[in-house]
């Protein structure tokens, strides 16, 4: 099994699930590697969004709270910085601001950017995985290292019952080097 091939497989069996809908910057359109996994994907399950990563966040909590599954991609943990605050302080704590009144269980879709064949700069290659576990009381962070680890990943992600949201971190290079 191919990094790539997992993925990919991944968001078709997301996206058979009536719940779900995948949203972020490149999703309905090619941009980025994460685009490609979603190509056969329905379009109408497709939400193309400008750059405003914390507009995202918090549209990906208001949808969770409605009773969807968003699958939310941010290509690299270096965006997803931006929404920060909407993942840490509200995502991350409406179950706990609530005593468990709110649950709002979200897919969030990020990563560590390639840096082969060609290093884009520092400000796109982070890995801040540990921080962010670190910061968040409720949602799990799971870093897919090996191409068996994706699915059972994203499968974990929409199954879960305790109503938690998941970050699933992926590696940029990995798509076209396991």
């Amino acid at each position: 099994m191919k990094y790539f091939d997992e993925l990919k497989r991944s968001m078709e069996f997301l996206a058979a699930d009536p719940r779900t809908v995948f949203m972020g910057q490149a999703v309905a359109v090619p941009g980025t590697a994460m685009s490609n996994t979603l190509k056969d994907v329905d379009p109408a399950r497709l939400i193309e969004l400008p750059v405003a990563e914390e507009m995202q966040m918090g549209m990906t909590t208001g949808m969770a709270l409605a009773g969807l599954v968003p699958v939310s991609l941010f290509p690299r943990w270096n965006f997803l910085l931006c929404g920060i605050s909407q993942l840490v302080n509200h995502l991350d704590k409406i179950a706990v601001m609530s005593n468990g009144g709110f649950k709002a269980k979200a897919i969030v879709r990020t990563g560590i950017g390639s840096e082969r064949p060609l290093h884009p700069q520092h400000q796109h290659v982070g890995d801040f995985t540990a921080a962010i576990q670190s910061m968040c009381s409720t949602i799990e962070v799971i870093r897919v290292d090996e191409p068996e680890q994706v699915f059972p990943a994203y499968e974990r992600a929409l199954h879960r019952d305790d109503g938690r949201s998941t970050i699933v971190v992926e590696w940029g290079d990995f798509y076209g080097e396991k």
